[in-house]
């Protein structure tokens, strides 16, 4: 799949400005991010997100620094998904209220996800997502009627065939190279 990024910029505020100050506390502010991605996807889509963050500061510290919205800044913004979090971070489908769902590798529960979004200045880090196994109840709060879900014992069916008819197909072939082989030796002739 190919991605391409826009840079980060600084979003501005309903007044223009950089920095959004604390309405609660005076002394800490945040910047609101964005950054544009498309996604080229192997299915044949494109896909056109806007991602976003907040960077949190002391007011002092951040007004010194001189940012100015729509400044670019390095980096990007990654996606985290995990098991823990904060309610209002959980992974919800859409429109539909439904709480995305994950099977946490370690323990084999059925667990919520939680997605945030962060800043990353130096660019390396990578997105890290968890894969919902909820499509079906998804599905039908969209009003789509679910997928046939194919259980393990099918699915450990279709592997087995497939492997059993890829077994058999390597089995022809090194066969038609022994008799190649052994049609060379016969015609093969020495004299003496």
């Amino acid at each position: 799949m190919r991605t391409n990024s826009s840079k980060v910029r600084i979003n501005p505020d309903e007044q223009g400005n950089a920095i959004r100050v604390s309405k609660n506390n005076p002394e800490y502010a945040h910047m609101r991010i964005t950054q544009e991605r498309v996604d080229f996807g192997s299915n044949g889509w494109v896909n056109r997100k806007v991602f976003s963050a907040l960077i949190h500061g002391k007011t002092e510290d951040l007004t010194e620094m001189g940012f100015t919205p729509n400044e670019e800044l390095p980096g990007n913004i990654v996606v985290v998904e995990s098991f823990e979090g904060r309610t209002e971070d959980l992974k919800i489908a859409g429109e539909t209220g439904i709480v995305c769902k994950g099977v946490d590798a370690e323990t084999g529960e059925l667990r919520d996800i939680y997605r945030t979004t962060r800043y990353d200045s130096s660019g390396q880090m990578q997105s890290v997502m968890i894969p919902h196994v909820n499509g079906d109840e998804i599905r039908e709060a969209n009003g789509n009627t679910p997928k046939k879900t194919v259980s393990q014992s099918d699915l450990n069916e279709i592997l087995t065939k497939k492997s059993d008819k890829k077994a058999k197909k390597e089995d022809e072939i090194v066969e038609e190279k022994k008799k190649e082989e052994e049609v060379v030796v016969e015609n093969e002739t020495f004299e003496l």
